[in-house]
């Protein structure tokens, strides 16, 4: 099955500059289900899982993280 997967930089207080552009990148990718999509897009962007929150038939979401930079990813069917 295909999934799209779209992961936006949250804001930090932390930081001084906002992410670039709106901040989302988005990929497609084939995978058995949300998790092994998920999966897929950690180990391919060298980044570590922190929440996942699976809701079949909808959008899933998920918080990365990589760096000092934390991600929230919507994992949708397609």
């Amino acid at each position: 099955m295909q999934y799209t997967i779209e992961a936006r930089e949250l804001t930090s207080e932390s930081r001084q500059h906002p992410p670039a552009s709106d901040g989302t990148r988005r990929v497609t990718l084939e995978a058995r289900d949300e998790g092994d999509a998920i999966s897929q897009f950690v180990l391919g962007n060298d980044s570590e899982l922190v929440s996942f929150q699976p809701l079949r038939g909808r959008e899933s979401i998920a918080t990365v993280k990589k760096n000092d930079s934390v991600y929230l990813v919507r994992v949708y069917a397609d």
